[in-house]
């Protein structure tokens, strides 16, 4: 199974391991934006990804277990490469994830939707994401929230990257 990629990939992943943030400890306040994100959608899953060169990593999740997946099943490799909030109504009539290992079992997604976390100019380091085991209508999604919430999300990784660096120059 191949993925898309976005044009500046490897500048991409310098920014996104320049961040220090892959493998980090949990952190309240993604973990608060990622519960936000479920309750503000009723969705049983939230996740705030970060794509590495081979995985998505979760550095918030609600409703999900594992903390990453292999990148070539990632429904945010779409939102990254593509530079657009990504809508799914149901995963299993869309040609692209039909047999995508988590739409044929767990967590069996039906619906997704998801919103790029912007870092600088061009940068996409992952998305915001909720995901759902039922179809959901495009409607039931307020894509303009989910874009605020995943700009909140880009926001504290600025204000993490500026206190490190402040720390690293003290």
């Amino acid at each position: 199974m191949s993925f898309p990629v976005p044009p500046n990939e490897r500048e991409r992943l310098e920014v996104l391991r320049h961040l220090d943030l892959l493998d980090s400890s949990p952190d309240p306040a993604f973990d608060d934006l990622c519960r936000e994100a479920a309750q503000s959608f009723a969705a049983p899953i939230a996740l705030i990804t970060l794509l590495d060169a081979h995985r998505q990593w979760f550095k918030a999740r609600v409703g999900l277990d594992v903390c990453e997946t292999t990148r070539d099943a990632s429904f945010c490799n779409y939102v990254v490469a593509e530079d657009a909030i990504l809508i799914v109504p149901d995963a299993t009539r869309d040609p692209r994830f039909s047999d995508n290992p988590l739409v044929v079992g767990p967590p069996y997604i039906r619906f997704y939707a998801g919103a790029p976390l912007y870092y600088g100019e061009g940068i996409r380091l992952g998305a915001l994401c909720i995901i759902d085991q039922r179809p959901r209508s495009v409607a039931e999604v307020d894509v303009e929230s989910l874009r605020g919430l995943a700009d909140q999300v880009a926001g504290e990784i600025w204000v993490r990257q500026a206190a490190r660096s402040e720390h690293h120059h003290a």
